[in-house]
């Protein structure tokens, strides 16, 4: 209904004021077909606008025909079908201000997030100085093979770690397997894990960093953590910085 409510006739006032000056015989024989007409139009186009409602009804019941009034039941109805419209309107109006309230209440929560150190479920870690971290946190002890990308997906580092139950950090020098040091940048952490038995083990990776700015034209915001961009929902901890 809210979506045709924009929708239909150009200018109702002047259709109906073009009916009010034809004779009385052409307008009164429309009778009960006019009132049909007036709420194909009511519940279509002119339900957001409740003056051009009154006078599209005044019209009709000024030109009706005495020997064919309005039919009571049809005016009733059509009564009836605009009060509904109207309760609709103001729902999704008060709904448009409630989402309003929630967006600027986001808004505001994000700009909170500015200069905290946050946890982040997330593959990616920002190499600097020498020194990258990952959080890996297995349900049981296992053998992990790490594998770290750079931010063009090359492969710049292989190895393997030992995972105790619970968290488990990987700290990564920013040298590759070739002993080769690598620029500062955005890795990716890769992990594959297996128990003693050889049975594949899920563990999930999270990481740590400062929240260097917010973009608020963004719904929801978005933080900006390590060169990458999160949501709020994707952050698992805040601490003071």
């Amino acid at each position: 209904m809210t979506t045709s409510i924009l929708a239909g006739i150009t200018n109702p006032v002047t259709s109906a004021t073009t009916s009010s000056s034809g004779s009385s015989s052409s307008s009164g024989s429309s009778g009960s077909g006019s009132l049909s007409s007036l709420s194909a139009i009511g519940t279509q186009s002119i339900a957001g606008n409740f003056q051009t409602f009154l006078t599209l009804l005044t019209t009709q019941l000024q030109n009706q025909d005495p020997t064919n009034p309005l039919d009571t039941n049809q005016f009733t109805q059509q009564l009836v079908e605009f009060a509904q419209v109207e309760q609709q309107i103001q729902s999704n109006s008060q709904l448009s201000t409630l989402v309003s309230l929630q967006q600027t209440a986001q808004a505001t929560q994000a700009l909170n997030f500015v200069g905290e150190t946050v946890t982040i479920g997330s593959n990616n870690a920002q190499l600097s100085n020498g020194s990258a971290t990952w959080t890996v946190t297995s349900p049981k002890p296992a053998t992990a093979t790490v594998n770290i990308t750079n931010a063009s997906g090359q492969l710049v580092f292989s190895g393997t770690q030992t995972l105790q139950t619970g968290s488990n950090s990987i700290n990564w020098n920013g040298q590759g397997s070739n002993g080769t040091q690598w620029p500062n940048g955005t890795y990716t952490v890769s992990v594959t894990a297996q128990d003693a038995s050889g049975s594949p083990v899920s563990v999930s990776t999270t990481t740590t960093g400062v929240v260097s700015s917010v973009d608020l034209t963004k719904n929801p915001p978005v933080l900006t953590v390590n060169g990458q961009n999160y949501t709020i929902s994707q952050i698992q901890g805040v601490s003071h910085s």
